[in-house]
């Protein structure tokens, strides 16, 4: 079966995003966008919506963000902040100015209380101490 929704999936390159699309693709859906940075700076919010209304998609997935490891994270933790909440609010800011009509938006483990019981419940969120070499990135 073949779906033809207009699909974006932001981060498509990366380890996530790459397995929603490889997943959406392998369930039927034909039109799938997305863009690498060297097309769309997520950063900036003239390329994002200049992409938005090129792409006009129905549903957005957010699966972009500047990602690190513990030294990453530990050693430049506002860079992390700052071009991540650039990044969510101008895809917000972008889904919402083109009606977009559902938005899946992904969090990383890195936000989850160190010793939440498992498997994870949203009750658990803010319950508790986060992983140390991830409280600035959370």
């Amino acid at each position: 079966m073949k779906y033809e929704s207009r699909i974006c999936v932001a981060g498509q390159r990366g380890m996530v995003g790459s397995a929603i699309w490889r997943r959406l693709a392998g369930e039927g859906h034909t039109n799938l966008s997305g863009a690498g940075r060297k097309e769309v700076d997520l950063r900036r919010r003239d390329d994002v919506f200049r992409y938005f209304e090129a792409a006009r998609p129905e549903y957005l997935f957010i699966a972009a963000a500047k990602v690190g490891g513990i030294l990453a994270n530990s050693k430049f933790p506002v860079d992390f902040l700052a071009e991540n909440l650039e990044i969510e609010l101008n895809l917000f800011a972008a889904a919402h100015e083109f009606a977009v009509s559902k938005v899946l938006f992904l969090g990383s483990s890195c936000i989850y209380p160190k010793f939440a019981e498992q498997p994870l419940r949203e009750e658990s969120l803010l319950t508790g101490a986060l992983e140390p070499t991830n409280e600035w990135y959370a």
